[in-house]
């Protein structure tokens, strides 16, 4: 990449997404990417040679401006749409400037969806989490796959909101035709100061993959007739 992504040294456990997307789908299947920002997913997946859905929101992710750092230090921050041309990569992409909750769904499901630390934020809060989850879920192709990281409860506060959730309640939303492939959690630990986060703070996280069952003639073959 020619340029980084203002979250790039955030912790992160987008390698097991990708290990899984390798070993589960072809080489240039549709991602859905809930949650875009300046594309610290979208362009490593675009780079790799899938064809990418970047749904986003906020404006200045995708077009750039002026944004606050640590420090106090203002700077001009490029957006997902002039990285993605930087490093010739627009045309692997469809950029969906809506919210994820309200966007229209894609013309056809996608082989996998992923969403980093996206359904926490308090601008999400007023839809409940399952609805969220819910919404991920049915743009995923049978056989394909669901990833999502997503901070757990650290302070008091966060016990109150369904949306600091645990692999544990996720698991629940995923019965009958899903296969839960992988969960993890990190302890709590100190993440230094970020855009949006002046200050030196801690976090605990989860991930949680899994793949929705493929219908019965990918499985099995087709029936004789």
């Amino acid at each position: 990449m020619q340029t980084q992504s203002l979250w790039e040294h955030t912790l992160t456990f987008f390698p097991q997404f990708l290990a899984a997307l390798r070993e589960r789908v072809a080489p240039d299947a549709t991602v859905a990417v809930v949650g875009a920002s300046d594309g610290r997913f979208v362009l490593p997946l675009a780079a790799a040679g899938y064809r990418v859905i970047a749904i986003e929101r906020d404006a200045l992710a995708l077009h750039g401006g002026e944004v606050s750092l640590p420090g106090d230090t203002r700077a001009h921050a490029m957006g997902l749409i002039d990285r993605l041309k930087l490093d010739e990569l627009y045309n692997q992409v469809h950029v969906v400037e809506e919210d994820f909750l309200q966007s229209a769904p894609p013309a056809a499901p996608c082989d996998a969806i992923w969403t980093s630390c996206s359904w926490h934020y308090s601008a999400n809060h007023h839809r409940p989490l399952a609805e969220f989850v819910d919404r991920m879920q049915r743009l995923v192709r049978p056989g394909g796959l669901f990833g999502a990281e997503f901070m757990m409860p650290v302070e008091k506060r966060h016990h109150l909101v369904e949306h600091y959730t645990s692999p544990e309640r996720l698991r629940h939303q995923f019965i009958g035709d899903w296969d839960v492939l992988l969960t993890l959690r990190t302890n709590e630990f100190i993440e230094r100061a970020h855009i949006g986060r002046p200050h030196d703070h801690t976090h605990r996280m989860g991930l949680f993959l899994a793949a929705r069952t493929p219908a019965p003639h990918h499985r099995y073959g087709k029936k004789d007739s």
